[in-house]
């Protein structure tokens, strides 16, 4: 059985959440319906909300279940932005200046932000602003503050990076953008379920999270809306929901609510564990791998509790994670692969890193039930892989004649 160890990209869903899952799925009902059924089925979802709600410190209102976190990060996003600018939806090819046209976004976000935000500079007339990130990975507050004005229609930001694993400081930053009235999206889902997340306190307009992170099924999540802010729906036709049409996945929501109450609850004891296997795996690594160089806050309380990534020099970290595979280990490079075609992440090139050195990277994420047997077994094994891979990239590096 392969260890696992890339918890960022989706948590296994445990067992009691999988029949709950099940038992959900049998039931028959539109909750939109009045009959019997259907208002059982609507209990079981208000229900659900309400565990949702209460695991990030939200009202049960404010949650807008969405199909995954993309369409959440998407429908804060655009939502946000339509709002400030009086638009009903997308561009009606007005001619109209825009009043608040910018958009402020640091360098090494997610690409569910940085294509929506991509997507309404070429198509809706949005200006994007891109805020420099420092070396590892933290949004330059400096930089955020001198480009908030009032053209400002939004500042979206992660809450922890989910490559590097490095903390926003999300209160400072909604407290800058507060006082140019500026409303503030946060891409919470890296960090749901691993870092407490209080929405009321935060005061920002929305936050995004996914249930598949926690251990809930892929294919729903949440964007929590402020009672005070506006967003404008992506999808129309029914208005089942604050911000969102569509039939709602009754069955999803049951999974995501307990996945949600199992992640929030005992949270602390479960982050300082992480803590724990991730500073043995980061000492493991850099002794049996002196040239790797951990990316991200390497503080103890800077980063995500289960994060650790490095970069080893004179590697490519696709030859890393395969061979990495082959030995039963499933890693991740953590960086962008479009039409097969391996590239240098740009959080780290974001970061200050060149090209060459991001191509090294490696991000390994602890979860519920990874142990210090399988840490120790991956440390064991990566110095192999690291000399192979390193061969490899030397190699191709090697001038070749003839045929």
């Amino acid at each position: 059985m392969p260890i696992y160890l890339d918890h960022a990209a989706t948590s296994p869903m445990p067992p009691d959440v999988i029949a709950a899952y099940a038992s959900a799925l049998a039931v028959v009902g539109n909750p939109a319906s009045i009959h019997s059924q259907g208002q059982n089925a609507k209990r079981m979802l208000e229900e659900a909300r309400e565990r949702v709600a209460d695991s990030v410190g939200a009202d049960s209102v404010e949650v807008t279940f969405t199909g995954g976190g993309t369409e959440a990060v998407n429908l804060g996003i655009k939502g946000l932005w339509w709002a400030r600018n009086a638009s009903t939806g997308p561009s009606t090819g007005s001619e109209t200046a825009l009043p608040r046209p910018r958009i402020l976004v640091p360098h090494g976000e997610h690409h569910a932000t940085v294509d929506a935000v991509e997507w309404l500079e070429k198509h809706e007339g949005a200006v994007v602003e891109w805020i420099r990130i420092d070396e590892f990975g933290r949004v330059d507050l400096a930089a955020l503050e001198a480009a908030l004005d009032d053209d400002v229609a939004l500042v979206t930001v992660l809450s922890a990076n989910n490559e590097v694993g490095t903390l926003q400081p999300v209160a400072e930053i909604a407290a800058l953008a507060a006082a140019h009235g500026v409303p503030v999206h946060v891409d919470a889902i890296a960090g749901y379920g691993y870092v407490p997340i209080d929405f009321h306190a935060l005061r920002v307009a929305a936050l995004s999270i996914s249930a598949h992170k926690i251990g809930g099924p892929v294919g729903i999540g949440a964007l929590v809306i402020a009672r005070s802010a506006t967003v404008v729906p992506l999808l129309h036709g029914g208005n089942q929901q604050r911000a969102r049409s569509g039939t709602q996945d009754v069955a999803g929501a049951v999974a995501f609510g307990l996945a949600a109450s199992q992640a929030t609850a005992g949270l602390e004891e479960h982050a300082t564990r992480l803590r724990s296997l991730r500073d043995r795996l980061v000492a493991g690594v850099r002794e049996a791998v002196p040239s790797a160089v951990l990316r991200g806050d390497p503080t103890v309380e800077g980063r995500l509790p289960g994060n650790a990534h490095f970069t080893f020099p004179g590697c490519e970290g696709d030859s890393l994670l395969f061979l990495l595979d082959v030995a039963g280990f499933s890693v991740s490079t953590g960086s962008a692969c479009q039409a097969g075609v391996p590239e240098a992440s740009h959080v780290l090139t974001g970061m200050g890193l060149s090209e060459a050195d991001a191509r090294g990277a490696l991000r390994m994420t602890l979860g519920t039930h990874t142990t210090e047997a399988e840490i120790d077994a991956l440390v064991e094994a990566l110095p192999a892989a690291v000399a192979r891979a390193s061969r490899a990239g030397l190699a191709e590096k090697q001038p070749t004649f003839g045929r």
